[in-house]
């Protein structure tokens, strides 16, 4: 199970290009509709806490998975399998860069990638639209649609975004338990 955790966040992190939020899809399709090592909901959690911790999420989210999945070993197999395409791709960059940085087919299959990497955070997010229409979570759509406003009209910093929804969001977490257990 080990080797398997390893492998696959390892394949996850090789090829996945553009940022954290990439990765997301992938780990998505791969534990939940593939292996069924954790479920929807699940996923949907991990990858809000990996969000509003310190760090960066890919890293985070593979460590929760494979917390989620192996505790402390599973948690440490899987950021190691994560940290390790990314580290290995740098050296070889890093050596290759005066060569490579003004070269045309380069600038080009990067700028292709970018077109790409929107693509999937896009899909990303209409998703998560999705399971919280299906869900009937409307706080947590008035929020997302919150979030979005701040971020694009109003050029409000990211980390007050979040910090912003982690408040409301316990706010509305604390009435809903009031609610129901009263």
């Amino acid at each position: 199970m080990y080797f398997k955790l390893f492998i696959t966040m390892f394949n996850l992190s090789a090829f996945t290009f553009g940022g954290g939020y990439v990765i997301v899809p992938m780990m998505r399709k791969k534990f939940v509709e593939q292996l069924k090592w954790i479920d929807e909901d699940e996923m949907l959690d991990l990858v809000a806490i990996s969000q509003s911790l310190p760090g960066v999420l890919a890293v985070n989210a593979s460590v929760l998975v494979g917390y989620r999945l192996k505790k402390m070993k599973g948690a440490i197999v899987s950021s190691l399998g994560t940290v390790l395409p990314p580290l290995i791709i740098l050296a070889i960059v890093t050596v290759m860069y005066e060569n490579i940085k003004n070269n045309a087919v380069v600038i080009a299959i990067l700028k292709g990638m970018q077109v790409g990497v929107s693509a999937l955070i896009f899909t990303v997010v209409v998703q998560m639209i999705l399971q919280l229409i299906k869900d009937k979570n409307y706080y947590g759509i008035l929020m997302f649609f919150m979030a979005i406003s701040l971020a694009v009209f109003l050029k409000l910093n990211t980390v007050i975004i979040i910090a912003l929804s982690i408040i409301i969001g316990t706010i509305i977490a604390l009435y809903e338990v009031k609610n129901n257990v009263g």
